[in-house]
């Protein structure tokens, strides 16, 4: 099973530069153990034991991972894997 797995910048020193890269796996766990093969120190990165991050999110197509059912999360072939920081902001200026 081939899938697409899209890698933010911040990653991208782990896949050699790459903003896309090909990985196997029937669920979401898997695909993350076969990142990890491929690009050592990724999967620490993305999941803790608790499951995913709290700060990273991993969509399947356009679906978040975590209403999916999480590491557990079906992925078929072909399909598309996307890494997303989450971003925090503070709180903001009011212009005068």
């Amino acid at each position: 099973m081939s899938i697409t797995v899209r890698v933010p910048t911040p990653l991208r020193s782990l896949t050699g530069g790459l903003a896309e890269v090909e990985a196997e796996g029937g669920t979401l766990r898997q695909v993350v153990e076969d990142l990890d093969r491929r690009y050592p120190g990724i999967a620490e990165r993305l999941v803790d034991e608790r499951g995913i991050r709290r700060f990273v999110n991993l969509y399947v197509g356009d679906e978040d991972a975590r209403f999916l059912g999480g590491l557990d999360a079906e992925v078929a072939d072909g399909a598309t894997v996307s890494i997303v920081p989450a971003i925090a902001g503070g709180a903001g200026r009011e212009r005068c």
